[in-house]
């Protein structure tokens, strides 16, 4: 009952930065329709496959959950320079609950801000069915492992800070790494390597997966991104209990 009061006010507080919602939500479609309509300007057969609409929407989803990353890192990094911190470290809160109260508002958004994109691919072509809504179901690990980031380093940074870590960087990060924009494999190498270990292209593989009605395909990536969720939100936890003993 107290996470969820918890939670209850950084809902309100995520609501009342509404050019921040438009931002995170608008943005992701404007790529979408923009690098669309890049696409059906090339002749067919030689443009990218990694931009046709079955790949391209289920890729712009990921990416666009990036953003979750400074929404939770500012709220946290926020409260930090506030009198509300400390009365918060004088609550019979642990830490657990404190980390679950800043991840629940922004579960709904994920799904809301995934919704839209898929409605939206709708319109460019890519085919209605029980597909999206798995799609969408898929997106919430990569979601948590966003909003962990950003309570990992909203918990060490200051407000200033993690506006570049979790804007600016990880938002280019998840570009370069996730398959996205253009395929890691013809990088190869080390960059592929690296892609390989993080776990923004397995998010993409496994929403393109679901996108496909591929559901054999998308646990082997889905496991991944599910481990990173876990190892990201346990040590959210401890950064934030540690700091919780210091104060």
């Amino acid at each position: 009952m107290r996470t969820l009061t918890f939670a209850s006010r950084n809902t309100k507080e995520i609501t009342r930065d509404i050019l921040t919602l438009i931002f995170g939500i608008v943005f992701p479609i404007v790529l979408l329709l923009l690098l669309s309509a890049i696409n059906k300007g090339i002749p067919e057969g030689y443009g990218p496959e990694i931009f046709a609409i079955s790949k391209l929407a289920p890729g712009i989803t990921v990416f666009g959950l990036s953003f979750l990353s400074l929404f939770s890192s500012m709220l946290i990094a926020k409260d930090k320079t506030t009198s509300f911190v400390l009365r918060l470290f004088t609550s019979p809160l642990k830490p657990a609950e404190f980390i679950l109260g800043y991840t629940l508002p922004l579960i709904p958004m994920a799904l809301i801000q995934t919704a839209i994109c898929y409605l939206c691919a709708l319109f460019l072509g890519l085919p209605f069915g029980i597909n999206l809504l798995v799609a969408v179901i898929v997106n919430l690990p990569i979601a948590v492992v966003f909003i962990s980031l950003g309570l990992l380093f909203g918990s060490i940074l200051n407000e200033k800070a993690v506006g570049g870590i979790c804007g600016a960087l990880l938002t280019n990060l998840t570009g370069w790494f996730s398959n996205v924009w253009f395929d890691t494999a013809l990088v190869g190498g080390a960059f592929k390597t690296v892609a390989d270990i993080l776990p923004f292209s397995h998010a993409v593989g496994a929403a393109r997966a679901a996108v496909a009605g591929d559901y054999a395909a998308i646990f082997p990536d889905l496991w991944w991104v599910i481990g990173y969720a876990v190892l990201l939100l346990a040590a959210a936890v401890t950064v934030f209990a540690v700091k919780l003993k210091k104060n």
